[in-house]
C-alpha cells in the first residue's frame, strides 16, 4: 500500500521506515498498549522456565492473559513458538496470576477463578510476515494472531491484523499426534458469530443481522471481536456488545449513561448491576422496529470511541 502526503494539490509519496531492533517496537507498543489492543501491560521481558516472554499483558474485558512478541527475523515458526507459550501458560497459571498481582497498582487482587485460560492469547507483532507463516495460522480456533507493524519516515504508524488466507478446518485436525498441541486446542477457545448464533432461533439471528448491518455501515474501521458471552464490535476501543438472549439482544454501549442522548428514554444504567461486556449503558432490542432508534444510540458510542 502507497501512502501519500498531501501538500494543497499535490502529493507526497511518505516512504516507510525501518525498526532497527525488536526492541524499539516493543517499547513503542507497550507504551500504547491499551489504545492499539485494548491490554493493560502486566510485564515486560516475563521470565519463566527458560523462556522469555517480551510482553505480558491482560484483557480485563475476555479476562485472559496475552502474551505479546516481536519479530525482524521472518523465518521464525509462529505455530511452534505460540503453542509452546499458550503450554506455558497453562502448566504454569499460578506463575502468571502471580506476576499479575505483584504488578498490579490497585488494592484488588486476580484469583485463579476471575482468568478464563480459554481466552489466552499470543500475539506476534513484525514489519511482515510470509505466506507460509499466513498459511500456518489457518484455522478458526487458533488463538494465535500476527499483526504487522509499519512505521513511516513522517512519524506515522500502523498496526494491521494479518488474516490468513483461509481458516476453515480446526487446529484439532493436526494435534492428534502432538500432545502439547493436543493439550493447548482442548483448553484455548476462539469463539465465532456461529457460536453464538447457532443457540438462537431463526428470528433473533435475523434480528441480529439486521443490526449488525446498521452497526457496520457506521464506519469503515469496525472490526467485529467474537468473546465468550457476547459478541464485542471494536474501533479503537469495544464501543458495543451484543448479547444474545431467548427472545432478544441487549446492547452493552461503551459510554457512560449520563453522556447518552436518548428522548425515548430505552436505555439504562448498568453500572452497578452484574453484566456481560465492557459498556455500562444497556439497550434491548426485541423487534425489527427497535433497530432504527438503538442504532443511533450506538451511533453515539461508536463516535466517542
Amino acid at each position: 500500500m502507497r501512502i501519500f502526503d498531501t501538500k494543497g494539490s499535490k502529493l507526497s509519496e511518505v516512504t516507510e521506515d525501518q525498526f532497527h531492533l525488536e526492541e524499539d517496537m516493543r517499547k513503542l507498543t507497550e507504551t500504547n498498549l491499551q489504545q492499539i489492543f485494548g491490554l493493560d501491560l502486566v510485564r515486560s521481558e516475563f521470565e519463566l522456565q527458560g523462556l522469555r516472554i517480551d510482553t505480558l499483558a491482560f484483557d480485563k474485558d475476555s479476562k485472559g492473559f496475552v502474551i505479546i512478541e516481536y519479530k525482524k527475523d521472518r523465518n521464525i515458526s509462529v505455530v511452534d513458538q505460540g503453542m509452546a507459550y499458550l503450554n506455558l501458560m497453562l502448566n504454569y497459571k499460578a506463575d502468571f496470576i502471580l506476576e499479575y498481582n505483584d504488578r498490579s497498582a490497585g488494592p484488588s487482587t486476580l484469583k485463579r477463578t476471575d482468568v478464563d485460560w480459554s481466552q489466552s492469547r499470543v500475539l506476534f507483532v513484525a514489519p511482515e510476515f510470509t505466506k507460509y507463516q499466513q498459511y500456518a495460522i489457518g484455522f478458526k480456533d487458533f488463538g494465535i494472531q500476527l499483526w504487522e507493524i509499519r512505521k513511516y519516515k513522517n512519524g506515522m504508524v500502523t498496526f494491521n491484523e494479518v488474516q490468513s488466507p483461509a481458516k476453515k478446518e480446526s487446529i484439532t485436525t493436526i494435534t492428534k499426534s502432538n500432545p502439547v498441541a493436543r493439550r493447548v486446542s482442548e483448553e484455548i477457545k476462539v469463539y465465532t458469530e456461529d457460536d453464538h448464533l447457532n443457540t438462537v432461533d431463526d428470528n433473533i439471528k435475523e434480528l441480529y443481522m439486521d443490526l449488525k448491518s446498521n452497526i457496520l455501515s457506521l464506519g469503515k474501521d469496525i472490526e467485529i471481536r467474537p468473546k465468550k458471552f457476547y459478541i464485542a464490535f471494536r474501533r479503537k476501543q469495544g464501543f458495543v456488545g451484543l448479547v444474545f438472549l431467548k427472545s432478544k439482544i441487549k446492547a452493552y454501549l461503551n459510554i457512560d449513561f449520563p453522556e447518552i442522548q436518548d428522548p425515548l428514554k430505552k436505555a439504562r444504567d448498568v453500572r452497578e448491576v452484574g453484566h456481560y461486556s465492557h459498556g455500562n449503558t444497556e439497550v434491548t432490542i426485541t423487534e425489527p422496529g427497535d433497530i432504527p432508534y438503538v442504532s443511533t444510540l450506538i451511533k453515539q458510542a461508536y463516535e466517542k470511541s
